[in-house]
């Protein structure tokens, strides 16, 4: 068997300094030496593990028969976003967690060759007859592109409406470009235009207009995929001193406003020497590589397990790590000394692993010991959660949308149905099982389902 083909990478030194994308795309020969590698199974797990059964042994076959189109066609047919989820989806988690070939090696590259399909290929727009019903979708994310897409093959007239001023969602803010050129996003989303999708930046639904008003402008169904754009902050001593930022805010404005990347950005971040990042997902592996990029001269990642139970990406990591980043494990926050208005230090207690918890890992727990670092900016990358704005005003009309107790919005499993006829809600805004792309994606195609069955009566 031949071994598993790796895209050329960046140098590590040079990368460290610019937001060029790290990884290249593998080569034609090296895209039909891996793609002979696939045993094209008869019972393919690797489709199971994919959120939306991408036809994985089909396009891999394609492009072993050097029919790079017809590869592009069939992903495109269950998944509009090829460049972007073959390059920041959890595939060691999915498709290549479940592929045979990764028992006793190594998996088939699935991501790498579905990155590599997309990239090559343009949509083949398909004849659309149109249903004279219009459906509206809040929110320019993961799930709302998978959302429009069928929506707008069922003849739909579909309009997207996004609260920023640019396309995509986190995909945008969120995903810095070292790991997601925007050049592919771009292509990604004018793929929908070119399919009829409408799109509305700057307005904030719950704010701009309200669920009752898309209502009365026509729209026959709403799928609220608005995201979990709230951030869980410490809720420790010294959290509200300059210099502490959600990693939300601190990607937003590094990743669309160009922060720290641009001197004439209208909304400058002050660049300190060393930065603390508090958390082991891929948000907070963003968040390191990006202050490491605008010139932070030591970043940390601060984790209070150890390295085995970080949840983020195997890539990731490595990445961080051959960038600098330091990680600091079995470590919590406990306060956030400053002076002058600003952080001076962070205050750590010393962590170790005790009875494993509800999800399995061993529950990290207090020793009593505490050390101090010395660090100038904090990044707060423990996750989010829904912004409560839509349920408040949807309730101001007297429309009560029913959310569970940490405020996601309340749904049914199969259908994304909430509370409210011919509404739907998915992605992160109403979250079931992993938080990522491709899992994103797979409920708004859920809930367009839905709704186009519901339209179709």
């Amino acid at each position: 068997m031949a071994e598993r083909q790796q895209a050329q990478e960046q140098d590590k030194v040079k990368r460290r300094s610019n937001f060029e994308a790290v990884e290249s795309n593998l080569t034609p020969e090296q895209v039909k030496q891996e793609a002979s590698r696939c045993l094209n199974c008869k019972n393919p797990k690797c489709i199971a593990g994919c959120p939306v059964n991408i036809n994985i042994p089909a396009f891999i076959t394609a492009l072993k028969e050097d029919n790079l189109e017809k590869a592009g066609e069939i992903i495109r047919e269950t998944n509009m976003l090829p460049s972007v989820c073959g390059r920041v989806c959890p595939q060691e988690r999915q498709c290549e967690g479940n592929c045979v070939l990764g028992i006793k090696g190594n998996a088939v590259a699935i991501g790498a060759l579905e990155r590599y399909a997309g990239d090559n290929t343009d949509v083949k727009i398909p004849k659309i007859k149109p249903s004279g019903r219009k459906a509206a979708v809040v929110g320019s994310g993961c799930a709302g592109i998978a959302a429009a897409a069928d929506l707008r093959k069922a003849g739909h007239e579909v309009v997207v409406f996004e609260a920023l001023h640019e396309l995509g969602g986190v995909l945008r803010y969120g995903i810095p470009p070292f790991r997601l050129p925007r050049t592919f996003l771009d292509k990604e989303i004018s793929n929908l235009k070119n399919m009829g999708v409408k799109f509305e930046t700057n307005v904030i639904v719950g704010k701009s207009v309200t669920l009752k008003q898309l209502k009365e402008d026509g729209f026959d169904a709403v799928f609220i995929c608005s995201g979990a754009g709230l951030p869980k902050m410490l809720g420790i001593a010294g959290e509200n001193l300059n210099g502490v930022f959600s990693a939300n805010e601190f990607l937003t404005r590094v990743n669309l406003m160009k922060a720290g990347r641009d001197k004439d950005c209208p909304t400058p971040l002050r660049t300190g020497r060393k930065a603390a990042v508090f958390g082991g997902g891929n948000v907070a592996m963003d968040a390191a590589r990006t202050a490491v990029r605008i010139g932070f001269e030591e970043v940390y990642i601060i984790y209070r397990r150890t390295g085995h139970e970080l949840p983020a990406r195997l890539e990731e990591i490595r990445h961080a790590k051959e960038e600098g980043v330091i990680f600091k494990f079995l470590y919590a926050p406990k306060k956030i000394p400053g002076e002058n208005g600003y952080v001076k230090s962070v205050e750590l207690e010393v962590m170790e692993l005790g009875e494993p918890d509800g999800s399995g890992r061993q529950r990290p727990v207090g020793t009593g010991k505490t050390e101090i670092m010395d660090v100038d900016t904090v990044i707060v990358a423990l996750g989010t959660g829904p912004n409560p704005l839509i349920q408040k005003s949807a309730q101001a009309e007297g429309l009560e949308i029913i959310t569970d107790k940490h405020g996601y919005i309340t749904i049914d499993a199969e259908k994304c149905s909430t509370s409210l006829d011919t509404v739907y809600a998915g992605g992160d805004v109403a979250p079931a099982g992993e938080s990522n792309a491709i899992s994103a994606m797979g409920a708004g195609k859920k809930a367009a389902k839905a709704i186009n069955e519901l339209l179709s009566k």
